[in-house]
């Protein structure tokens, strides 16, 4: 039986998309719950592993969103009984703050397209982040930035202005603030959702948009092999458990 992995969506606008494409390419098995079409939210420790997902609202959105808060309960299990967890933008702010950090609005504003990886020494020997190149660059598309970690995380990566931009939140549990599961497509979505803020801003889509699909070759040769080392710790773990 191939392991399973939870994927949380928040909306139809942030899909698993590639990075869900190269899990299932790795034999995993992904069940989609979509909290904001009505599915309730499974115990995420019944699960193999967890990839949690961006969405438009904040991490600290509880009251708006009425599945944020049981979804940090469950990471919070999750964490605890070492189940591994991905997630991604949202989802990396949504583990900072329910394992004790702290999400606000970046005070440089809005960062959106390709920007470098900045690696620190500890993603060498980090599980997950070990099968770095060095040269990635990811896609950013991010009002909020974790500011405060939480208690025993380790920083895997900032960006150029240096706000966290992937971390390990637990001997299993890491969060990446960029977006290795999108495509040109999903971007120009997104383009379309943003257009009022990034013209106040003299945002220059189309050239945003031509360097993306310009990358996509090399997004690929980075993000994949990343997703597909998660995929691998999700099946040892699964196999440590059942021995």
């Amino acid at each position: 039986m191939s392991p399973r992995i939870l994927v949380v969506e928040h909306e139809d606008s942030c899909p698993p998309a590639l990075v869900g494409e190269w899990l299932v390419g790795v034999g995993c098995t992904l069940e989609v719950c979509r909290p904001y079409l009505g599915d309730a939210l499974p115990a995420l420790t019944s699960y193999d592993g967890v990839l949690v997902l961006g969405g438009e609202m904040g991490a600290n959105d509880d009251a708006a969103h009425a599945w944020l808060a049981p979804l940090k309960a469950g990471i919070r299990d999750a964490v605890s009984a070492g189940t591994p967890v991905l997630g991604i933008c949202l989802g990396h702010q949504l583990m900072a703050v329910a394992l004790g950090g702290v999400v606000e609005r970046n005070s440089r504003g809005q960062t959106v397209g390709l920007q470098p990886v900045g690696w620190s020494d500890d993603a060498a020997d980090d599980d997950w982040a070990a099968g770095r190149t060095g040269d990635e660059r990811a896609i950013h598309w991010n009002n909020d930035v974790v500011v405060t970690l939480p208690e025993g995380a380790v920083v895997l990566a900032r960006t150029p202005d240096g706000e966290v931009q992937a971390a390990r939140f637990a001997p299993r549990a890491w969060g990446i603030q960029a977006h290795p599961e999108a495509h040109a497509g999903i971007i120009r979505r997104w383009v379309e959702t943003d257009r009022e803020d990034e013209v106040a801003r003299d945002f220059d889509e189309e050239a945003v948009l031509a360097a993306i699909d310009q990358a996509a070759p090399a997004l690929t040769s980075y993000w994949k092999p990343m997703a597909e080392r998660f995929a691998a710790i999700v099946a040892d773990v699964r196999a440590e458990a059942r021995r």
